[in-house]
């Protein structure tokens, strides 16, 4: 696949309490032209989410976040996921996420960090949480020392602040909560989820 970093500029976080929910969200943002969803494991629903939108939206590249421990990596691209994202990194983790094979966004937040997962081989990270560990700022005072590394800002984004770190330079793209609002989730509302997709469509990268 794609590197998750250039599929869309802007990759849905998602948060399902219900699968049902999950596949309808997924085809609402296929129909607003998003063609990548980040799933994460924060609830009960998520594996089986994941299950359902990669084997019924076949439009739509699944991946699954919020990885903090080994098991969870497995078990991931087992229910489908097609890339995995962790919010930090610790070297059982890691060493879970690289034996799936298939592509992950292990979260930094640190220069040391950065240069830990560097050493690891990786050169595209998460960076989490981005408004409160500098946002743009911060990621481009590192590019200089660290022009290999590409990131995905994810964490107190929103619309309009999306615009500040899709032009820097070491940024593929970023990930946003607010195109699945939890209200909207609840409420069935899959023209607001679509018009939100629409929406970010229109981001581009620098």
């Amino acid at each position: 696949m794609d590197s998750p970093l250039d599929i869309a500029p802007v990759i849905p976080v998602a948060v399902f309490t219900d699968p049902e929910q999950a596949v309808g969200a997924a085809r609402a943002l296929v129909e607003g032209g998003v063609r990548v969803i980040e799933v994460t494991l924060r609830t009960e629903a998520a594996l089986e989410s994941v299950r359902r939108i990669a084997a019924e939206v076949g439009e739509l590249t699944v991946g699954a976040g919020t990885i903090t421990a080994p098991e969870q990596a497995a078990a991931a691209v087992e229910a489908g996921a097609a890339f995995l994202v962790t919010p930090g990194t610790t070297d059982t983790v890691l060493d879970a996420v690289l034996a799936t094979g298939v592509p992950t966004l292990p979260g930094a937040a640190t220069v040391s960090e950065a240069m830990r997962l560097a050493e690891r081989g990786f050169t595209e990270l998460k960076f989490f949480p981005a408004a409160a560990s500098g946002g743009p700022d911060y990621l481009r005072a590192i590019n200089g020392p660290l022009p290999g590394l590409r990131f995905c800002p994810t964490g107190g984004i929103r619309p309009a602040t999306a615009g500040e770190y899709l032009e820097l330079p070491n940024v593929g793209c970023i990930g946003g909560t607010w195109l699945t609002p939890a209200d909207a989730l609840a409420a069935g509302d899959y023209a607001r989820i679509t018009q939100l997709a629409a929406e970010s469509t229109q981001l581009h990268t620098s």
